[in-house]
């Protein structure tokens, strides 16, 4: 599949803070992608770079081959609905759509319409009285409506309650069907977007721990519980990234992708094995990476 992004040893430094450090990646053409992470992880800072809304400390990043920064060619094709996206004062959310069917080539105004109705956004009120449902249901028209080849939402729920959350969830996927393109998701709901992501990128104090398909790692890990014994025993050797216990008894959440002989195995030495949805693999992934010694000083 061919390569819309390629971003090599890029680094983003705020005086001795680096935000982004030296990661390196690439990013698949029609493909949803989850920049997942915590609060700080380096997300934002990662596709305002990719997007050319800041310039790198060092490393490069090409979209489409080239050099994004004031580039029209490519950033015509990219959209950036940031979390605290601003507009002018005086503007309305009718006004919004208006500049952005100018300049993104393959704005569908029926979408727009359509989606702006059933998110209930209020067309003529000026954007400064919005709510920040309110405004977060704009940024989702605008970004799904855009229709642009590289899509990027940076926590698009914020402010949406659960109905408008689904709205957006299923428009997005139906109208990804229709019309491929390559989105990038940042959340913090993991669970709640994870039938949505075909990729995960996981960031955390600026690195890339994790790049791999979604359907790779729902089978990556499991929690093994029973007698703490036996499953020391079983998980010895292998790449423990939880543990809790309590009394005799340990769950030990694993990296190994659990084989028939394995399931045979715990199940004769009478452990259960309980599966580890991606929100938990990540949490306890990017907790490990803390305790395994990934610099605290790296912020965003």
């Amino acid at each position: 599949m061919a390569q819309v992004i390629e971003v090599s040893d890029l680094t983003k430094r705020y005086r001795d803070v680096r935000a982004v450090d030296g990661v390196t990646f690439t990013v698949q053409q029609d493909t949803i992608y989850g920049l997942l992470g915590r609060n700080g992880a380096g997300k934002t800072t990662l596709m305002s770079l990719i997007t050319a809304q800041s310039l790198p400390t060092s490393g490069e990043v090409r979209v489409f081959g080239e050099h994004p920064y004031e580039n029209p060619r490519v950033l015509s094709r990219m959209c950036f609905v940031r979390e605290s996206q601003r507009y002018p004062d005086e503007a309305a959310p009718v006004h919004a759509m208006r500049a952005a069917r100018l300049f993104f080539p393959h704005w569908d105004q029926d979408l727009a319409d359509r989606l702006g109705e059933e998110l209930r956004l209020p067309l003529k009120r000026r954007i400064r009285k919005l709510s920040r449902g309110q405004l977060s249901a704009l940024g989702v028209v605008i970004g799904l409506a855009s229709r642009a080849e590289i899509t990027f939402f940076d926590e698009p729920y914020l402010g949406l309650d659960a109905v408008a959350r689904q709205v957006f969830y299923d428009t997005l996927l139906a109208d990804y069907a229709k019309h491929p393109r390559t989105i990038i998701l940042s959340s913090h709901l993991i669970d709640e977007v994870a039938h949505l992501i075909e990729r995960v990128m996981v960031i955390d104090q600026g690195h890339i721990l994790m790049d791999e398909p979604a359907d790779d790692l729902r089978d990556r890990a499991a929690t093994i519980v029973g007698n703490r014994d036996l499953v020391e025993a079983f998980v010895s050797g292998r790449e423990v990234i939880h543990s809790e216990s309590l009394g005799r008894v340990l769950a030990a959440t694993v990296l190994w992708r659990l084989s028939d002989a394995d399931r045979a195995e715990l199940a004769g030495l009478g452990l259960d094995v309980t599966p580890v949805s991606l929100q938990q693999l990540i949490v306890r992934t990017t907790q490990h990476a803390d305790q395994a010694g990934v610099p605290e000083e790296v912020l965003s």
